[in-house]
Order: C-alpha cells, then sequence, then structure tokens
C-alpha cells in the first residue's frame, strides 16, 4: 500500500514516515508541504491513500481534499490533524475523505486507518461516529453551532482573520481577489451575528486559540 503524507510540518511528516515503513504492507510513496505539492504528487505517484493535515502552507486541506475526491482514480483519504474531530470531521467527509485522527492519538490508531480507508471503510471516533449516524436518522444533536453554517471557503478565510492574515494576504494565500474576501467576511460577520471588523477579528482569533494546537 502506497501512501503520500501531506503535512507542512517536516518533523511530523518524518515521524509519520518512520511509523508507515516499519509496516510490512505499507510503504510512503512521497511526502508533500502544500496543496501544488500535493496535487502533483498524486498524478504522479498515484498513492492508494493520502494523510492529509488540514493546516498547510498554501491553503486549507478541506480545499484540498474536494480536488483530489475530484479525480476519477483518486485515492482515499484520511485527515491527521490536531484539530477538533468534532468541529471538522462532517465536513471532511463531505469534501471526500474517508476518516479522521486527532495527531494527539496513538500511532496504531493512524495505521489502522490508513488500512481501514484504503478498503473503503468510514474511520471516525465512536463519539463521532454516533453523533453523525444520529443525525442521519433525524435525531436532534442540539442547536447547530453558527460555525456549522459557513461554507468551507469562508472558514478557511475565518481561520486566516484568526492567524491574523490581512485582507490582501488572504487573497494571495487562496488566489482570491481582496474584494471576494472582503465578501467573504461580510457573510461570515452576518452569519456569526458579528456587527463590525474588530468583533470578527477578535473571535477568529479566540477560536483559533481554542481549536488549534500547532
Amino acid at each position: 500500500m502506497r501512501v503520500l503524507i501531506v503535512d507542512d510540518h517536516p518533523i511530523f511528516r518524518r515521524g509519520i514516515a518512520e511509523l508507515i515503513n516499519e509496516e510490512g504492507d505499507m510503504e510512503v510513496a512521497g511526502e508533500a508541504s502544500n496543496t501544488i505539492e500535493a496535487i502533483r504528487m498524486v498524478a504522479e505517484l498515484r498513492p492508494d491513500v493520502v494523510v492529509v493535515d488540514l493546516s498547510l502552507q498554501d491553503g486549507h486541506g478541506i480545499e484540498l481534499i474536494e480536488q483530489i475526491g475530484q479525480r476519477a482514480d483518486g485515492p482515499q483519504m484520511v485527515v491527521c490533524s490536531m484539530h477538533d474531530e468534532s468541529l471538522f470531521a462532517e465536513r471532511t467527509l463531505r469534501a471526500g475523505a474517508m476518516g479522521y485522527v486527532n495527531k494527539q492519538e496513538t500511532s496504531e490508531r493512524l495505521v489502522d486507518a490508513i488500512r481501514r480507508v484504503q478498503k473503503g471503510e468510514v474511520v471516525l471516533s465512536p463519539k463521532m461516529t454516533r453523533k453523525l449516524l444520529h443525525s442521519a436518522v433525524g435525531g436532534k444533536t442540539g442547536e447547530p453551532s453558527p460555525m456549522e453554517s459557513l461554507s468551507n471557503r469562508e472558514f478557511e478565510v475565518f481561520e486566516m482573520i484568526g492567524e491574523g492574515l490581512t485582507t490582501k494576504q488572504i487573497a494571495a494565500r487562496l488566489d482570491l481577489s481582496p474584494k471576494t474576501v472582503e465578501a467573504h467576511r461580510e457573510k461570515i460577520k452576518t452569519k456569526l451575528g458579528l456587527t463590525n471588523s474588530a468583533q470578527l477579528s477578535r473571535q477568529a482569533f479566540l477560536w483559533v486559540y481554542e481549536n488549534r494546537s500547532a
């Protein structure tokens, strides 16, 4: 089984690579630190599974997952991230991933997830699985978070605002016009019930601080 690792932390990539290469039934096909490298390597190396982090140098992992998922012969994908599974798992599944593993979990958990998604299984924590199944059969899981109303693109912009990026920097990172980014900012404020840019910046910063550990 050939595995492509997509993560912008070299030390973490090395750790995953050593872990995978110790297994007799899998090997590392390549390593990428950003979406451009990842797309190229998927086409050239044709891996069976891609391990994707959500925070990348040039964008968001969800967007990358969507791009890879559009390939007719695309590989299976499993997210390995420090982001809270409850906030991102459903988004990543909708985008095309088959599994979600938190970086704080054991190495055995990631290896098991790689094997299972390669077989076409969905891999989530028991708690997240129960939540999604309950929702799928019409159960109520409480009031939805305003964050869940954001589109994937709005979510990316919100995160980058929380990282302290300016509108111009976000536009460059996402290959958008500043005007488009400003439009996203306005939609985010409306959906989150915020009245000005200062409130948006403060809430985005607090969200990033509370939900990102790497």
